[in-house]
């Protein structure tokens, strides 16, 4: 799945949120996941793919994901809730 794509990781339901942006959201996911992602994400635990939304180039996924960044934590949780109410780990859905 080489594709570019921004995506949202938590260290649980309602907990600390991690915005990113990939161009391999398996590989990307599993380094998360395994703590081989340093800084912010490792530092919060951020282990659980939440959200994710693919695009046809890089650059329209650095700008969305400027976007999240810039939104409110109530923005985030909207989109979570939209997609994936249960806060279930989308990573068992990446083939």
């Amino acid at each position: 799945m080489k594709q570019p794509c921004v995506y949202i990781m938590a260290s649980r339901r309602n907990g600390t949120l991690y915005a990113g942006v990939t161009s391999d959201l398996p590989k990307r996911a599993f380094e998360h996941r395994e703590g081989l992602a340093k800084g912010f994400s490792a530092k919060y635990s951020c282990k659980i793919l939440v959200w994710y939304e693919l695009h046809d180039s890089m650059i329209e996924a650095i700008t969305r994901e400027k976007q999240i960044k810039a939104g409110s934590r109530a923005d985030k949780l909207a989109l979570i809730e939209g997609l994936n109410p249960q806060w279930k780990d989308l990573y068992e859905t990446l083939a």
